[in-house]
């Protein structure tokens, strides 16, 4: 069974990035993916949400 975990970032810099993955695979989380929310008028993004897998026992 897999397990995940959601991570949203109002602040996204490669520090606050790091930060989180660091974070998170450290407690034995598995960095899946990163999704971007970009606003029309930057193309700096407005938030993110990164996400991460861990394997479980069923009934855990």
């Amino acid at each position: 069974m897999i397990e995940y975990k959601v991570v949203e970032l109002a602040v996204v810099t490669d520090e606050s990035i790091e930060a989180v993955l660091n974070n998170w695979t450290v407690q034995g989380w598995h960095f899946d993916n990163v999704q971007f929310v970009v606003r029309e008028a930057s193309k700096r993004p407005a938030m993110a949400f990164v996400i991460f897998t861990r394997a479980v026992e069923p009934g855990h």
